[in-house]
């Protein structure tokens, strides 16, 4: 079997685009991944075009270590977002391939059912004003869906250090929130690297009073010494890894001691194996993977599979149920979230489609989405 070639179909949103591709083979097996990345769009696609023709069409898919290789070592230029987010969206087609030419779900095939259900938490969900009331509501419809967990960065834009008001505005989301859910359901706080260490402790220690699950990415993700500081100061298990990519990055964190929760994300750190590489790695420290997952419904999809075949697994991140109801439609098959657990997925490969009508109806939309100006949680490009 040889891969023909690779073709990339884009979905527009209101605040990104998600790039999804086919991997077409000789034997008329066609293998679906995904490449989303914000405000990256044309790089990834550039890139892709350029490494189909040098690497991939003419390959076996079932060689994905060889390709995965080829793809990384061969263009010299190691690492960077763009660069993995391609190969990683090559190598999960691949897997889908082989599954659908042995009849097994990819879970199955990289070590089989590890767990009986995965918990899942929502983020998304909180597209209102920055208002405690409106995020104690819209909280509130999160577990009425059965979700026994969530996620909100209540922060507003920063860099590094944030005045008191901001800080007391953003703490009185979490409380609101706290007092919506009640004790039993799990807080998770995202930082999106906004803070410098000292800002980080210092909102850290007054975040502990709500019994965060994890504090994530309270620190810029480059600094290993940075994120240590926060760990050290701060009695909440520190999550970290949406932005560290291939096995090659994740070292220096773990050895550190930095990070409690590893947060690769499947179509951005290289894919399947790759994961399991840096599962392993974290692993052999005792520490426990909840993979990042704002991106589509193909990462979520391999994601999912990822999750049961991977002992160290704590807790899956989904976006699909808070978002424009034609994503999840653009993808049949992706297991669904009941009474906050994720289904086992069934069906060979990943075990989904692609509705192609549906997203041309969607096409590709021209913005930039700003993390870090006023009113960023309404996700929507800039005007």
């Amino acid at each position: 079997m040889r891969i023909t070639d690779v073709k990339p179909l884009v979905l527009g949103t209101s605040w990104r685009n998600i790039i999804f591709i086919k991997v077409e083979t000789d034997e008329a097996l066609t293998g679906i991944g995904e490449a989303t990345i914000q405000n990256r769009e044309e790089g990834v696609l550039g890139y892709l075009e350029g490494a189909k023709r040098r690497h991939v069409i003419g390959s076996d898919p079932f060689n994905v270590e060889d390709l995965w290789l080829r793809m990384y070592r061969n263009d010299f230029w190691r690492n960077g977002v763009i660069a993995t987010t391609v190969m990683s969206a090559v190598e999960i087609a691949c897997w889908d391939i082989i599954g659908k030419a042995t009849g097994q779900p990819v879970y199955r095939l990289l070590g089989g059912q590890a767990h009986e259900k995965l918990k899942a938490y929502a983020n998304g969900w909180y597209t209102v004003e920055r208002e405690p009331q409106q995020f104690a509501a819209r909280a509130k419809t999160v577990t009425a869906k059965g979700y026994k967990a969530l996620k909100v960065d209540p922060f507003g834009p920063g860099t590094y250090e944030m005045s008191r008001q901001e800080i007391m505005k953003s703490l009185e989301l979490v409380a609101a929130i706290r007092d919506a859910v009640g004790p039993d359901v799990e807080i998770f706080i995202e930082g999106h690297g906004r803070f410098s260490p000292r800002t980080a402790i210092q909102i850290g220690k007054q975040l502990e009073e709500f019994n965060p699950g994890w504090y994530e990415e309270p620190v810029p993700p480059e600094n290993a010494h940075a994120l240590k500081q926060v760990h050290e100061q701060v009695n909440i298990p520190i999550a970290s890894g949406e932005r560290w990519f291939t096995r090659y990055q994740f070292p220096e964190f773990l050895n550190s001691g930095a990070v409690d929760i590893v947060q690769a994300d499947i179509i951005h750190a290289g894919g399947f194996l790759e994961m399991k590489k840096i599962a392993a790695m974290a692993d052999a420290q005792y520490r426990v993977m909840a993979p990042h997952n704002s991106n589509g419904p193909v990462c979520t999809a391999a994601s999912i599979h990822f999750g049961f075949c991977t002992t160290n697994y704590k807790v899956q991140e989904i976006f699909d149920d808070f978002v424009e109801p034609w994503v999840k439609e653009a993808v049949p098959g992706v297991p669904n979230v009941v009474d906050g657990y994720v289904e086992l997925p069934t069906g060979p490969g990943l075990g989904i489609s692609l509705n192609e009508d549906l997203i041309k109806e969607h096409p590709y939309k021209e913005g930039f989405f700003n993390l870090f100006a006023n009113d960023w949680q309404k996700r929507q490009f800039a005007k």
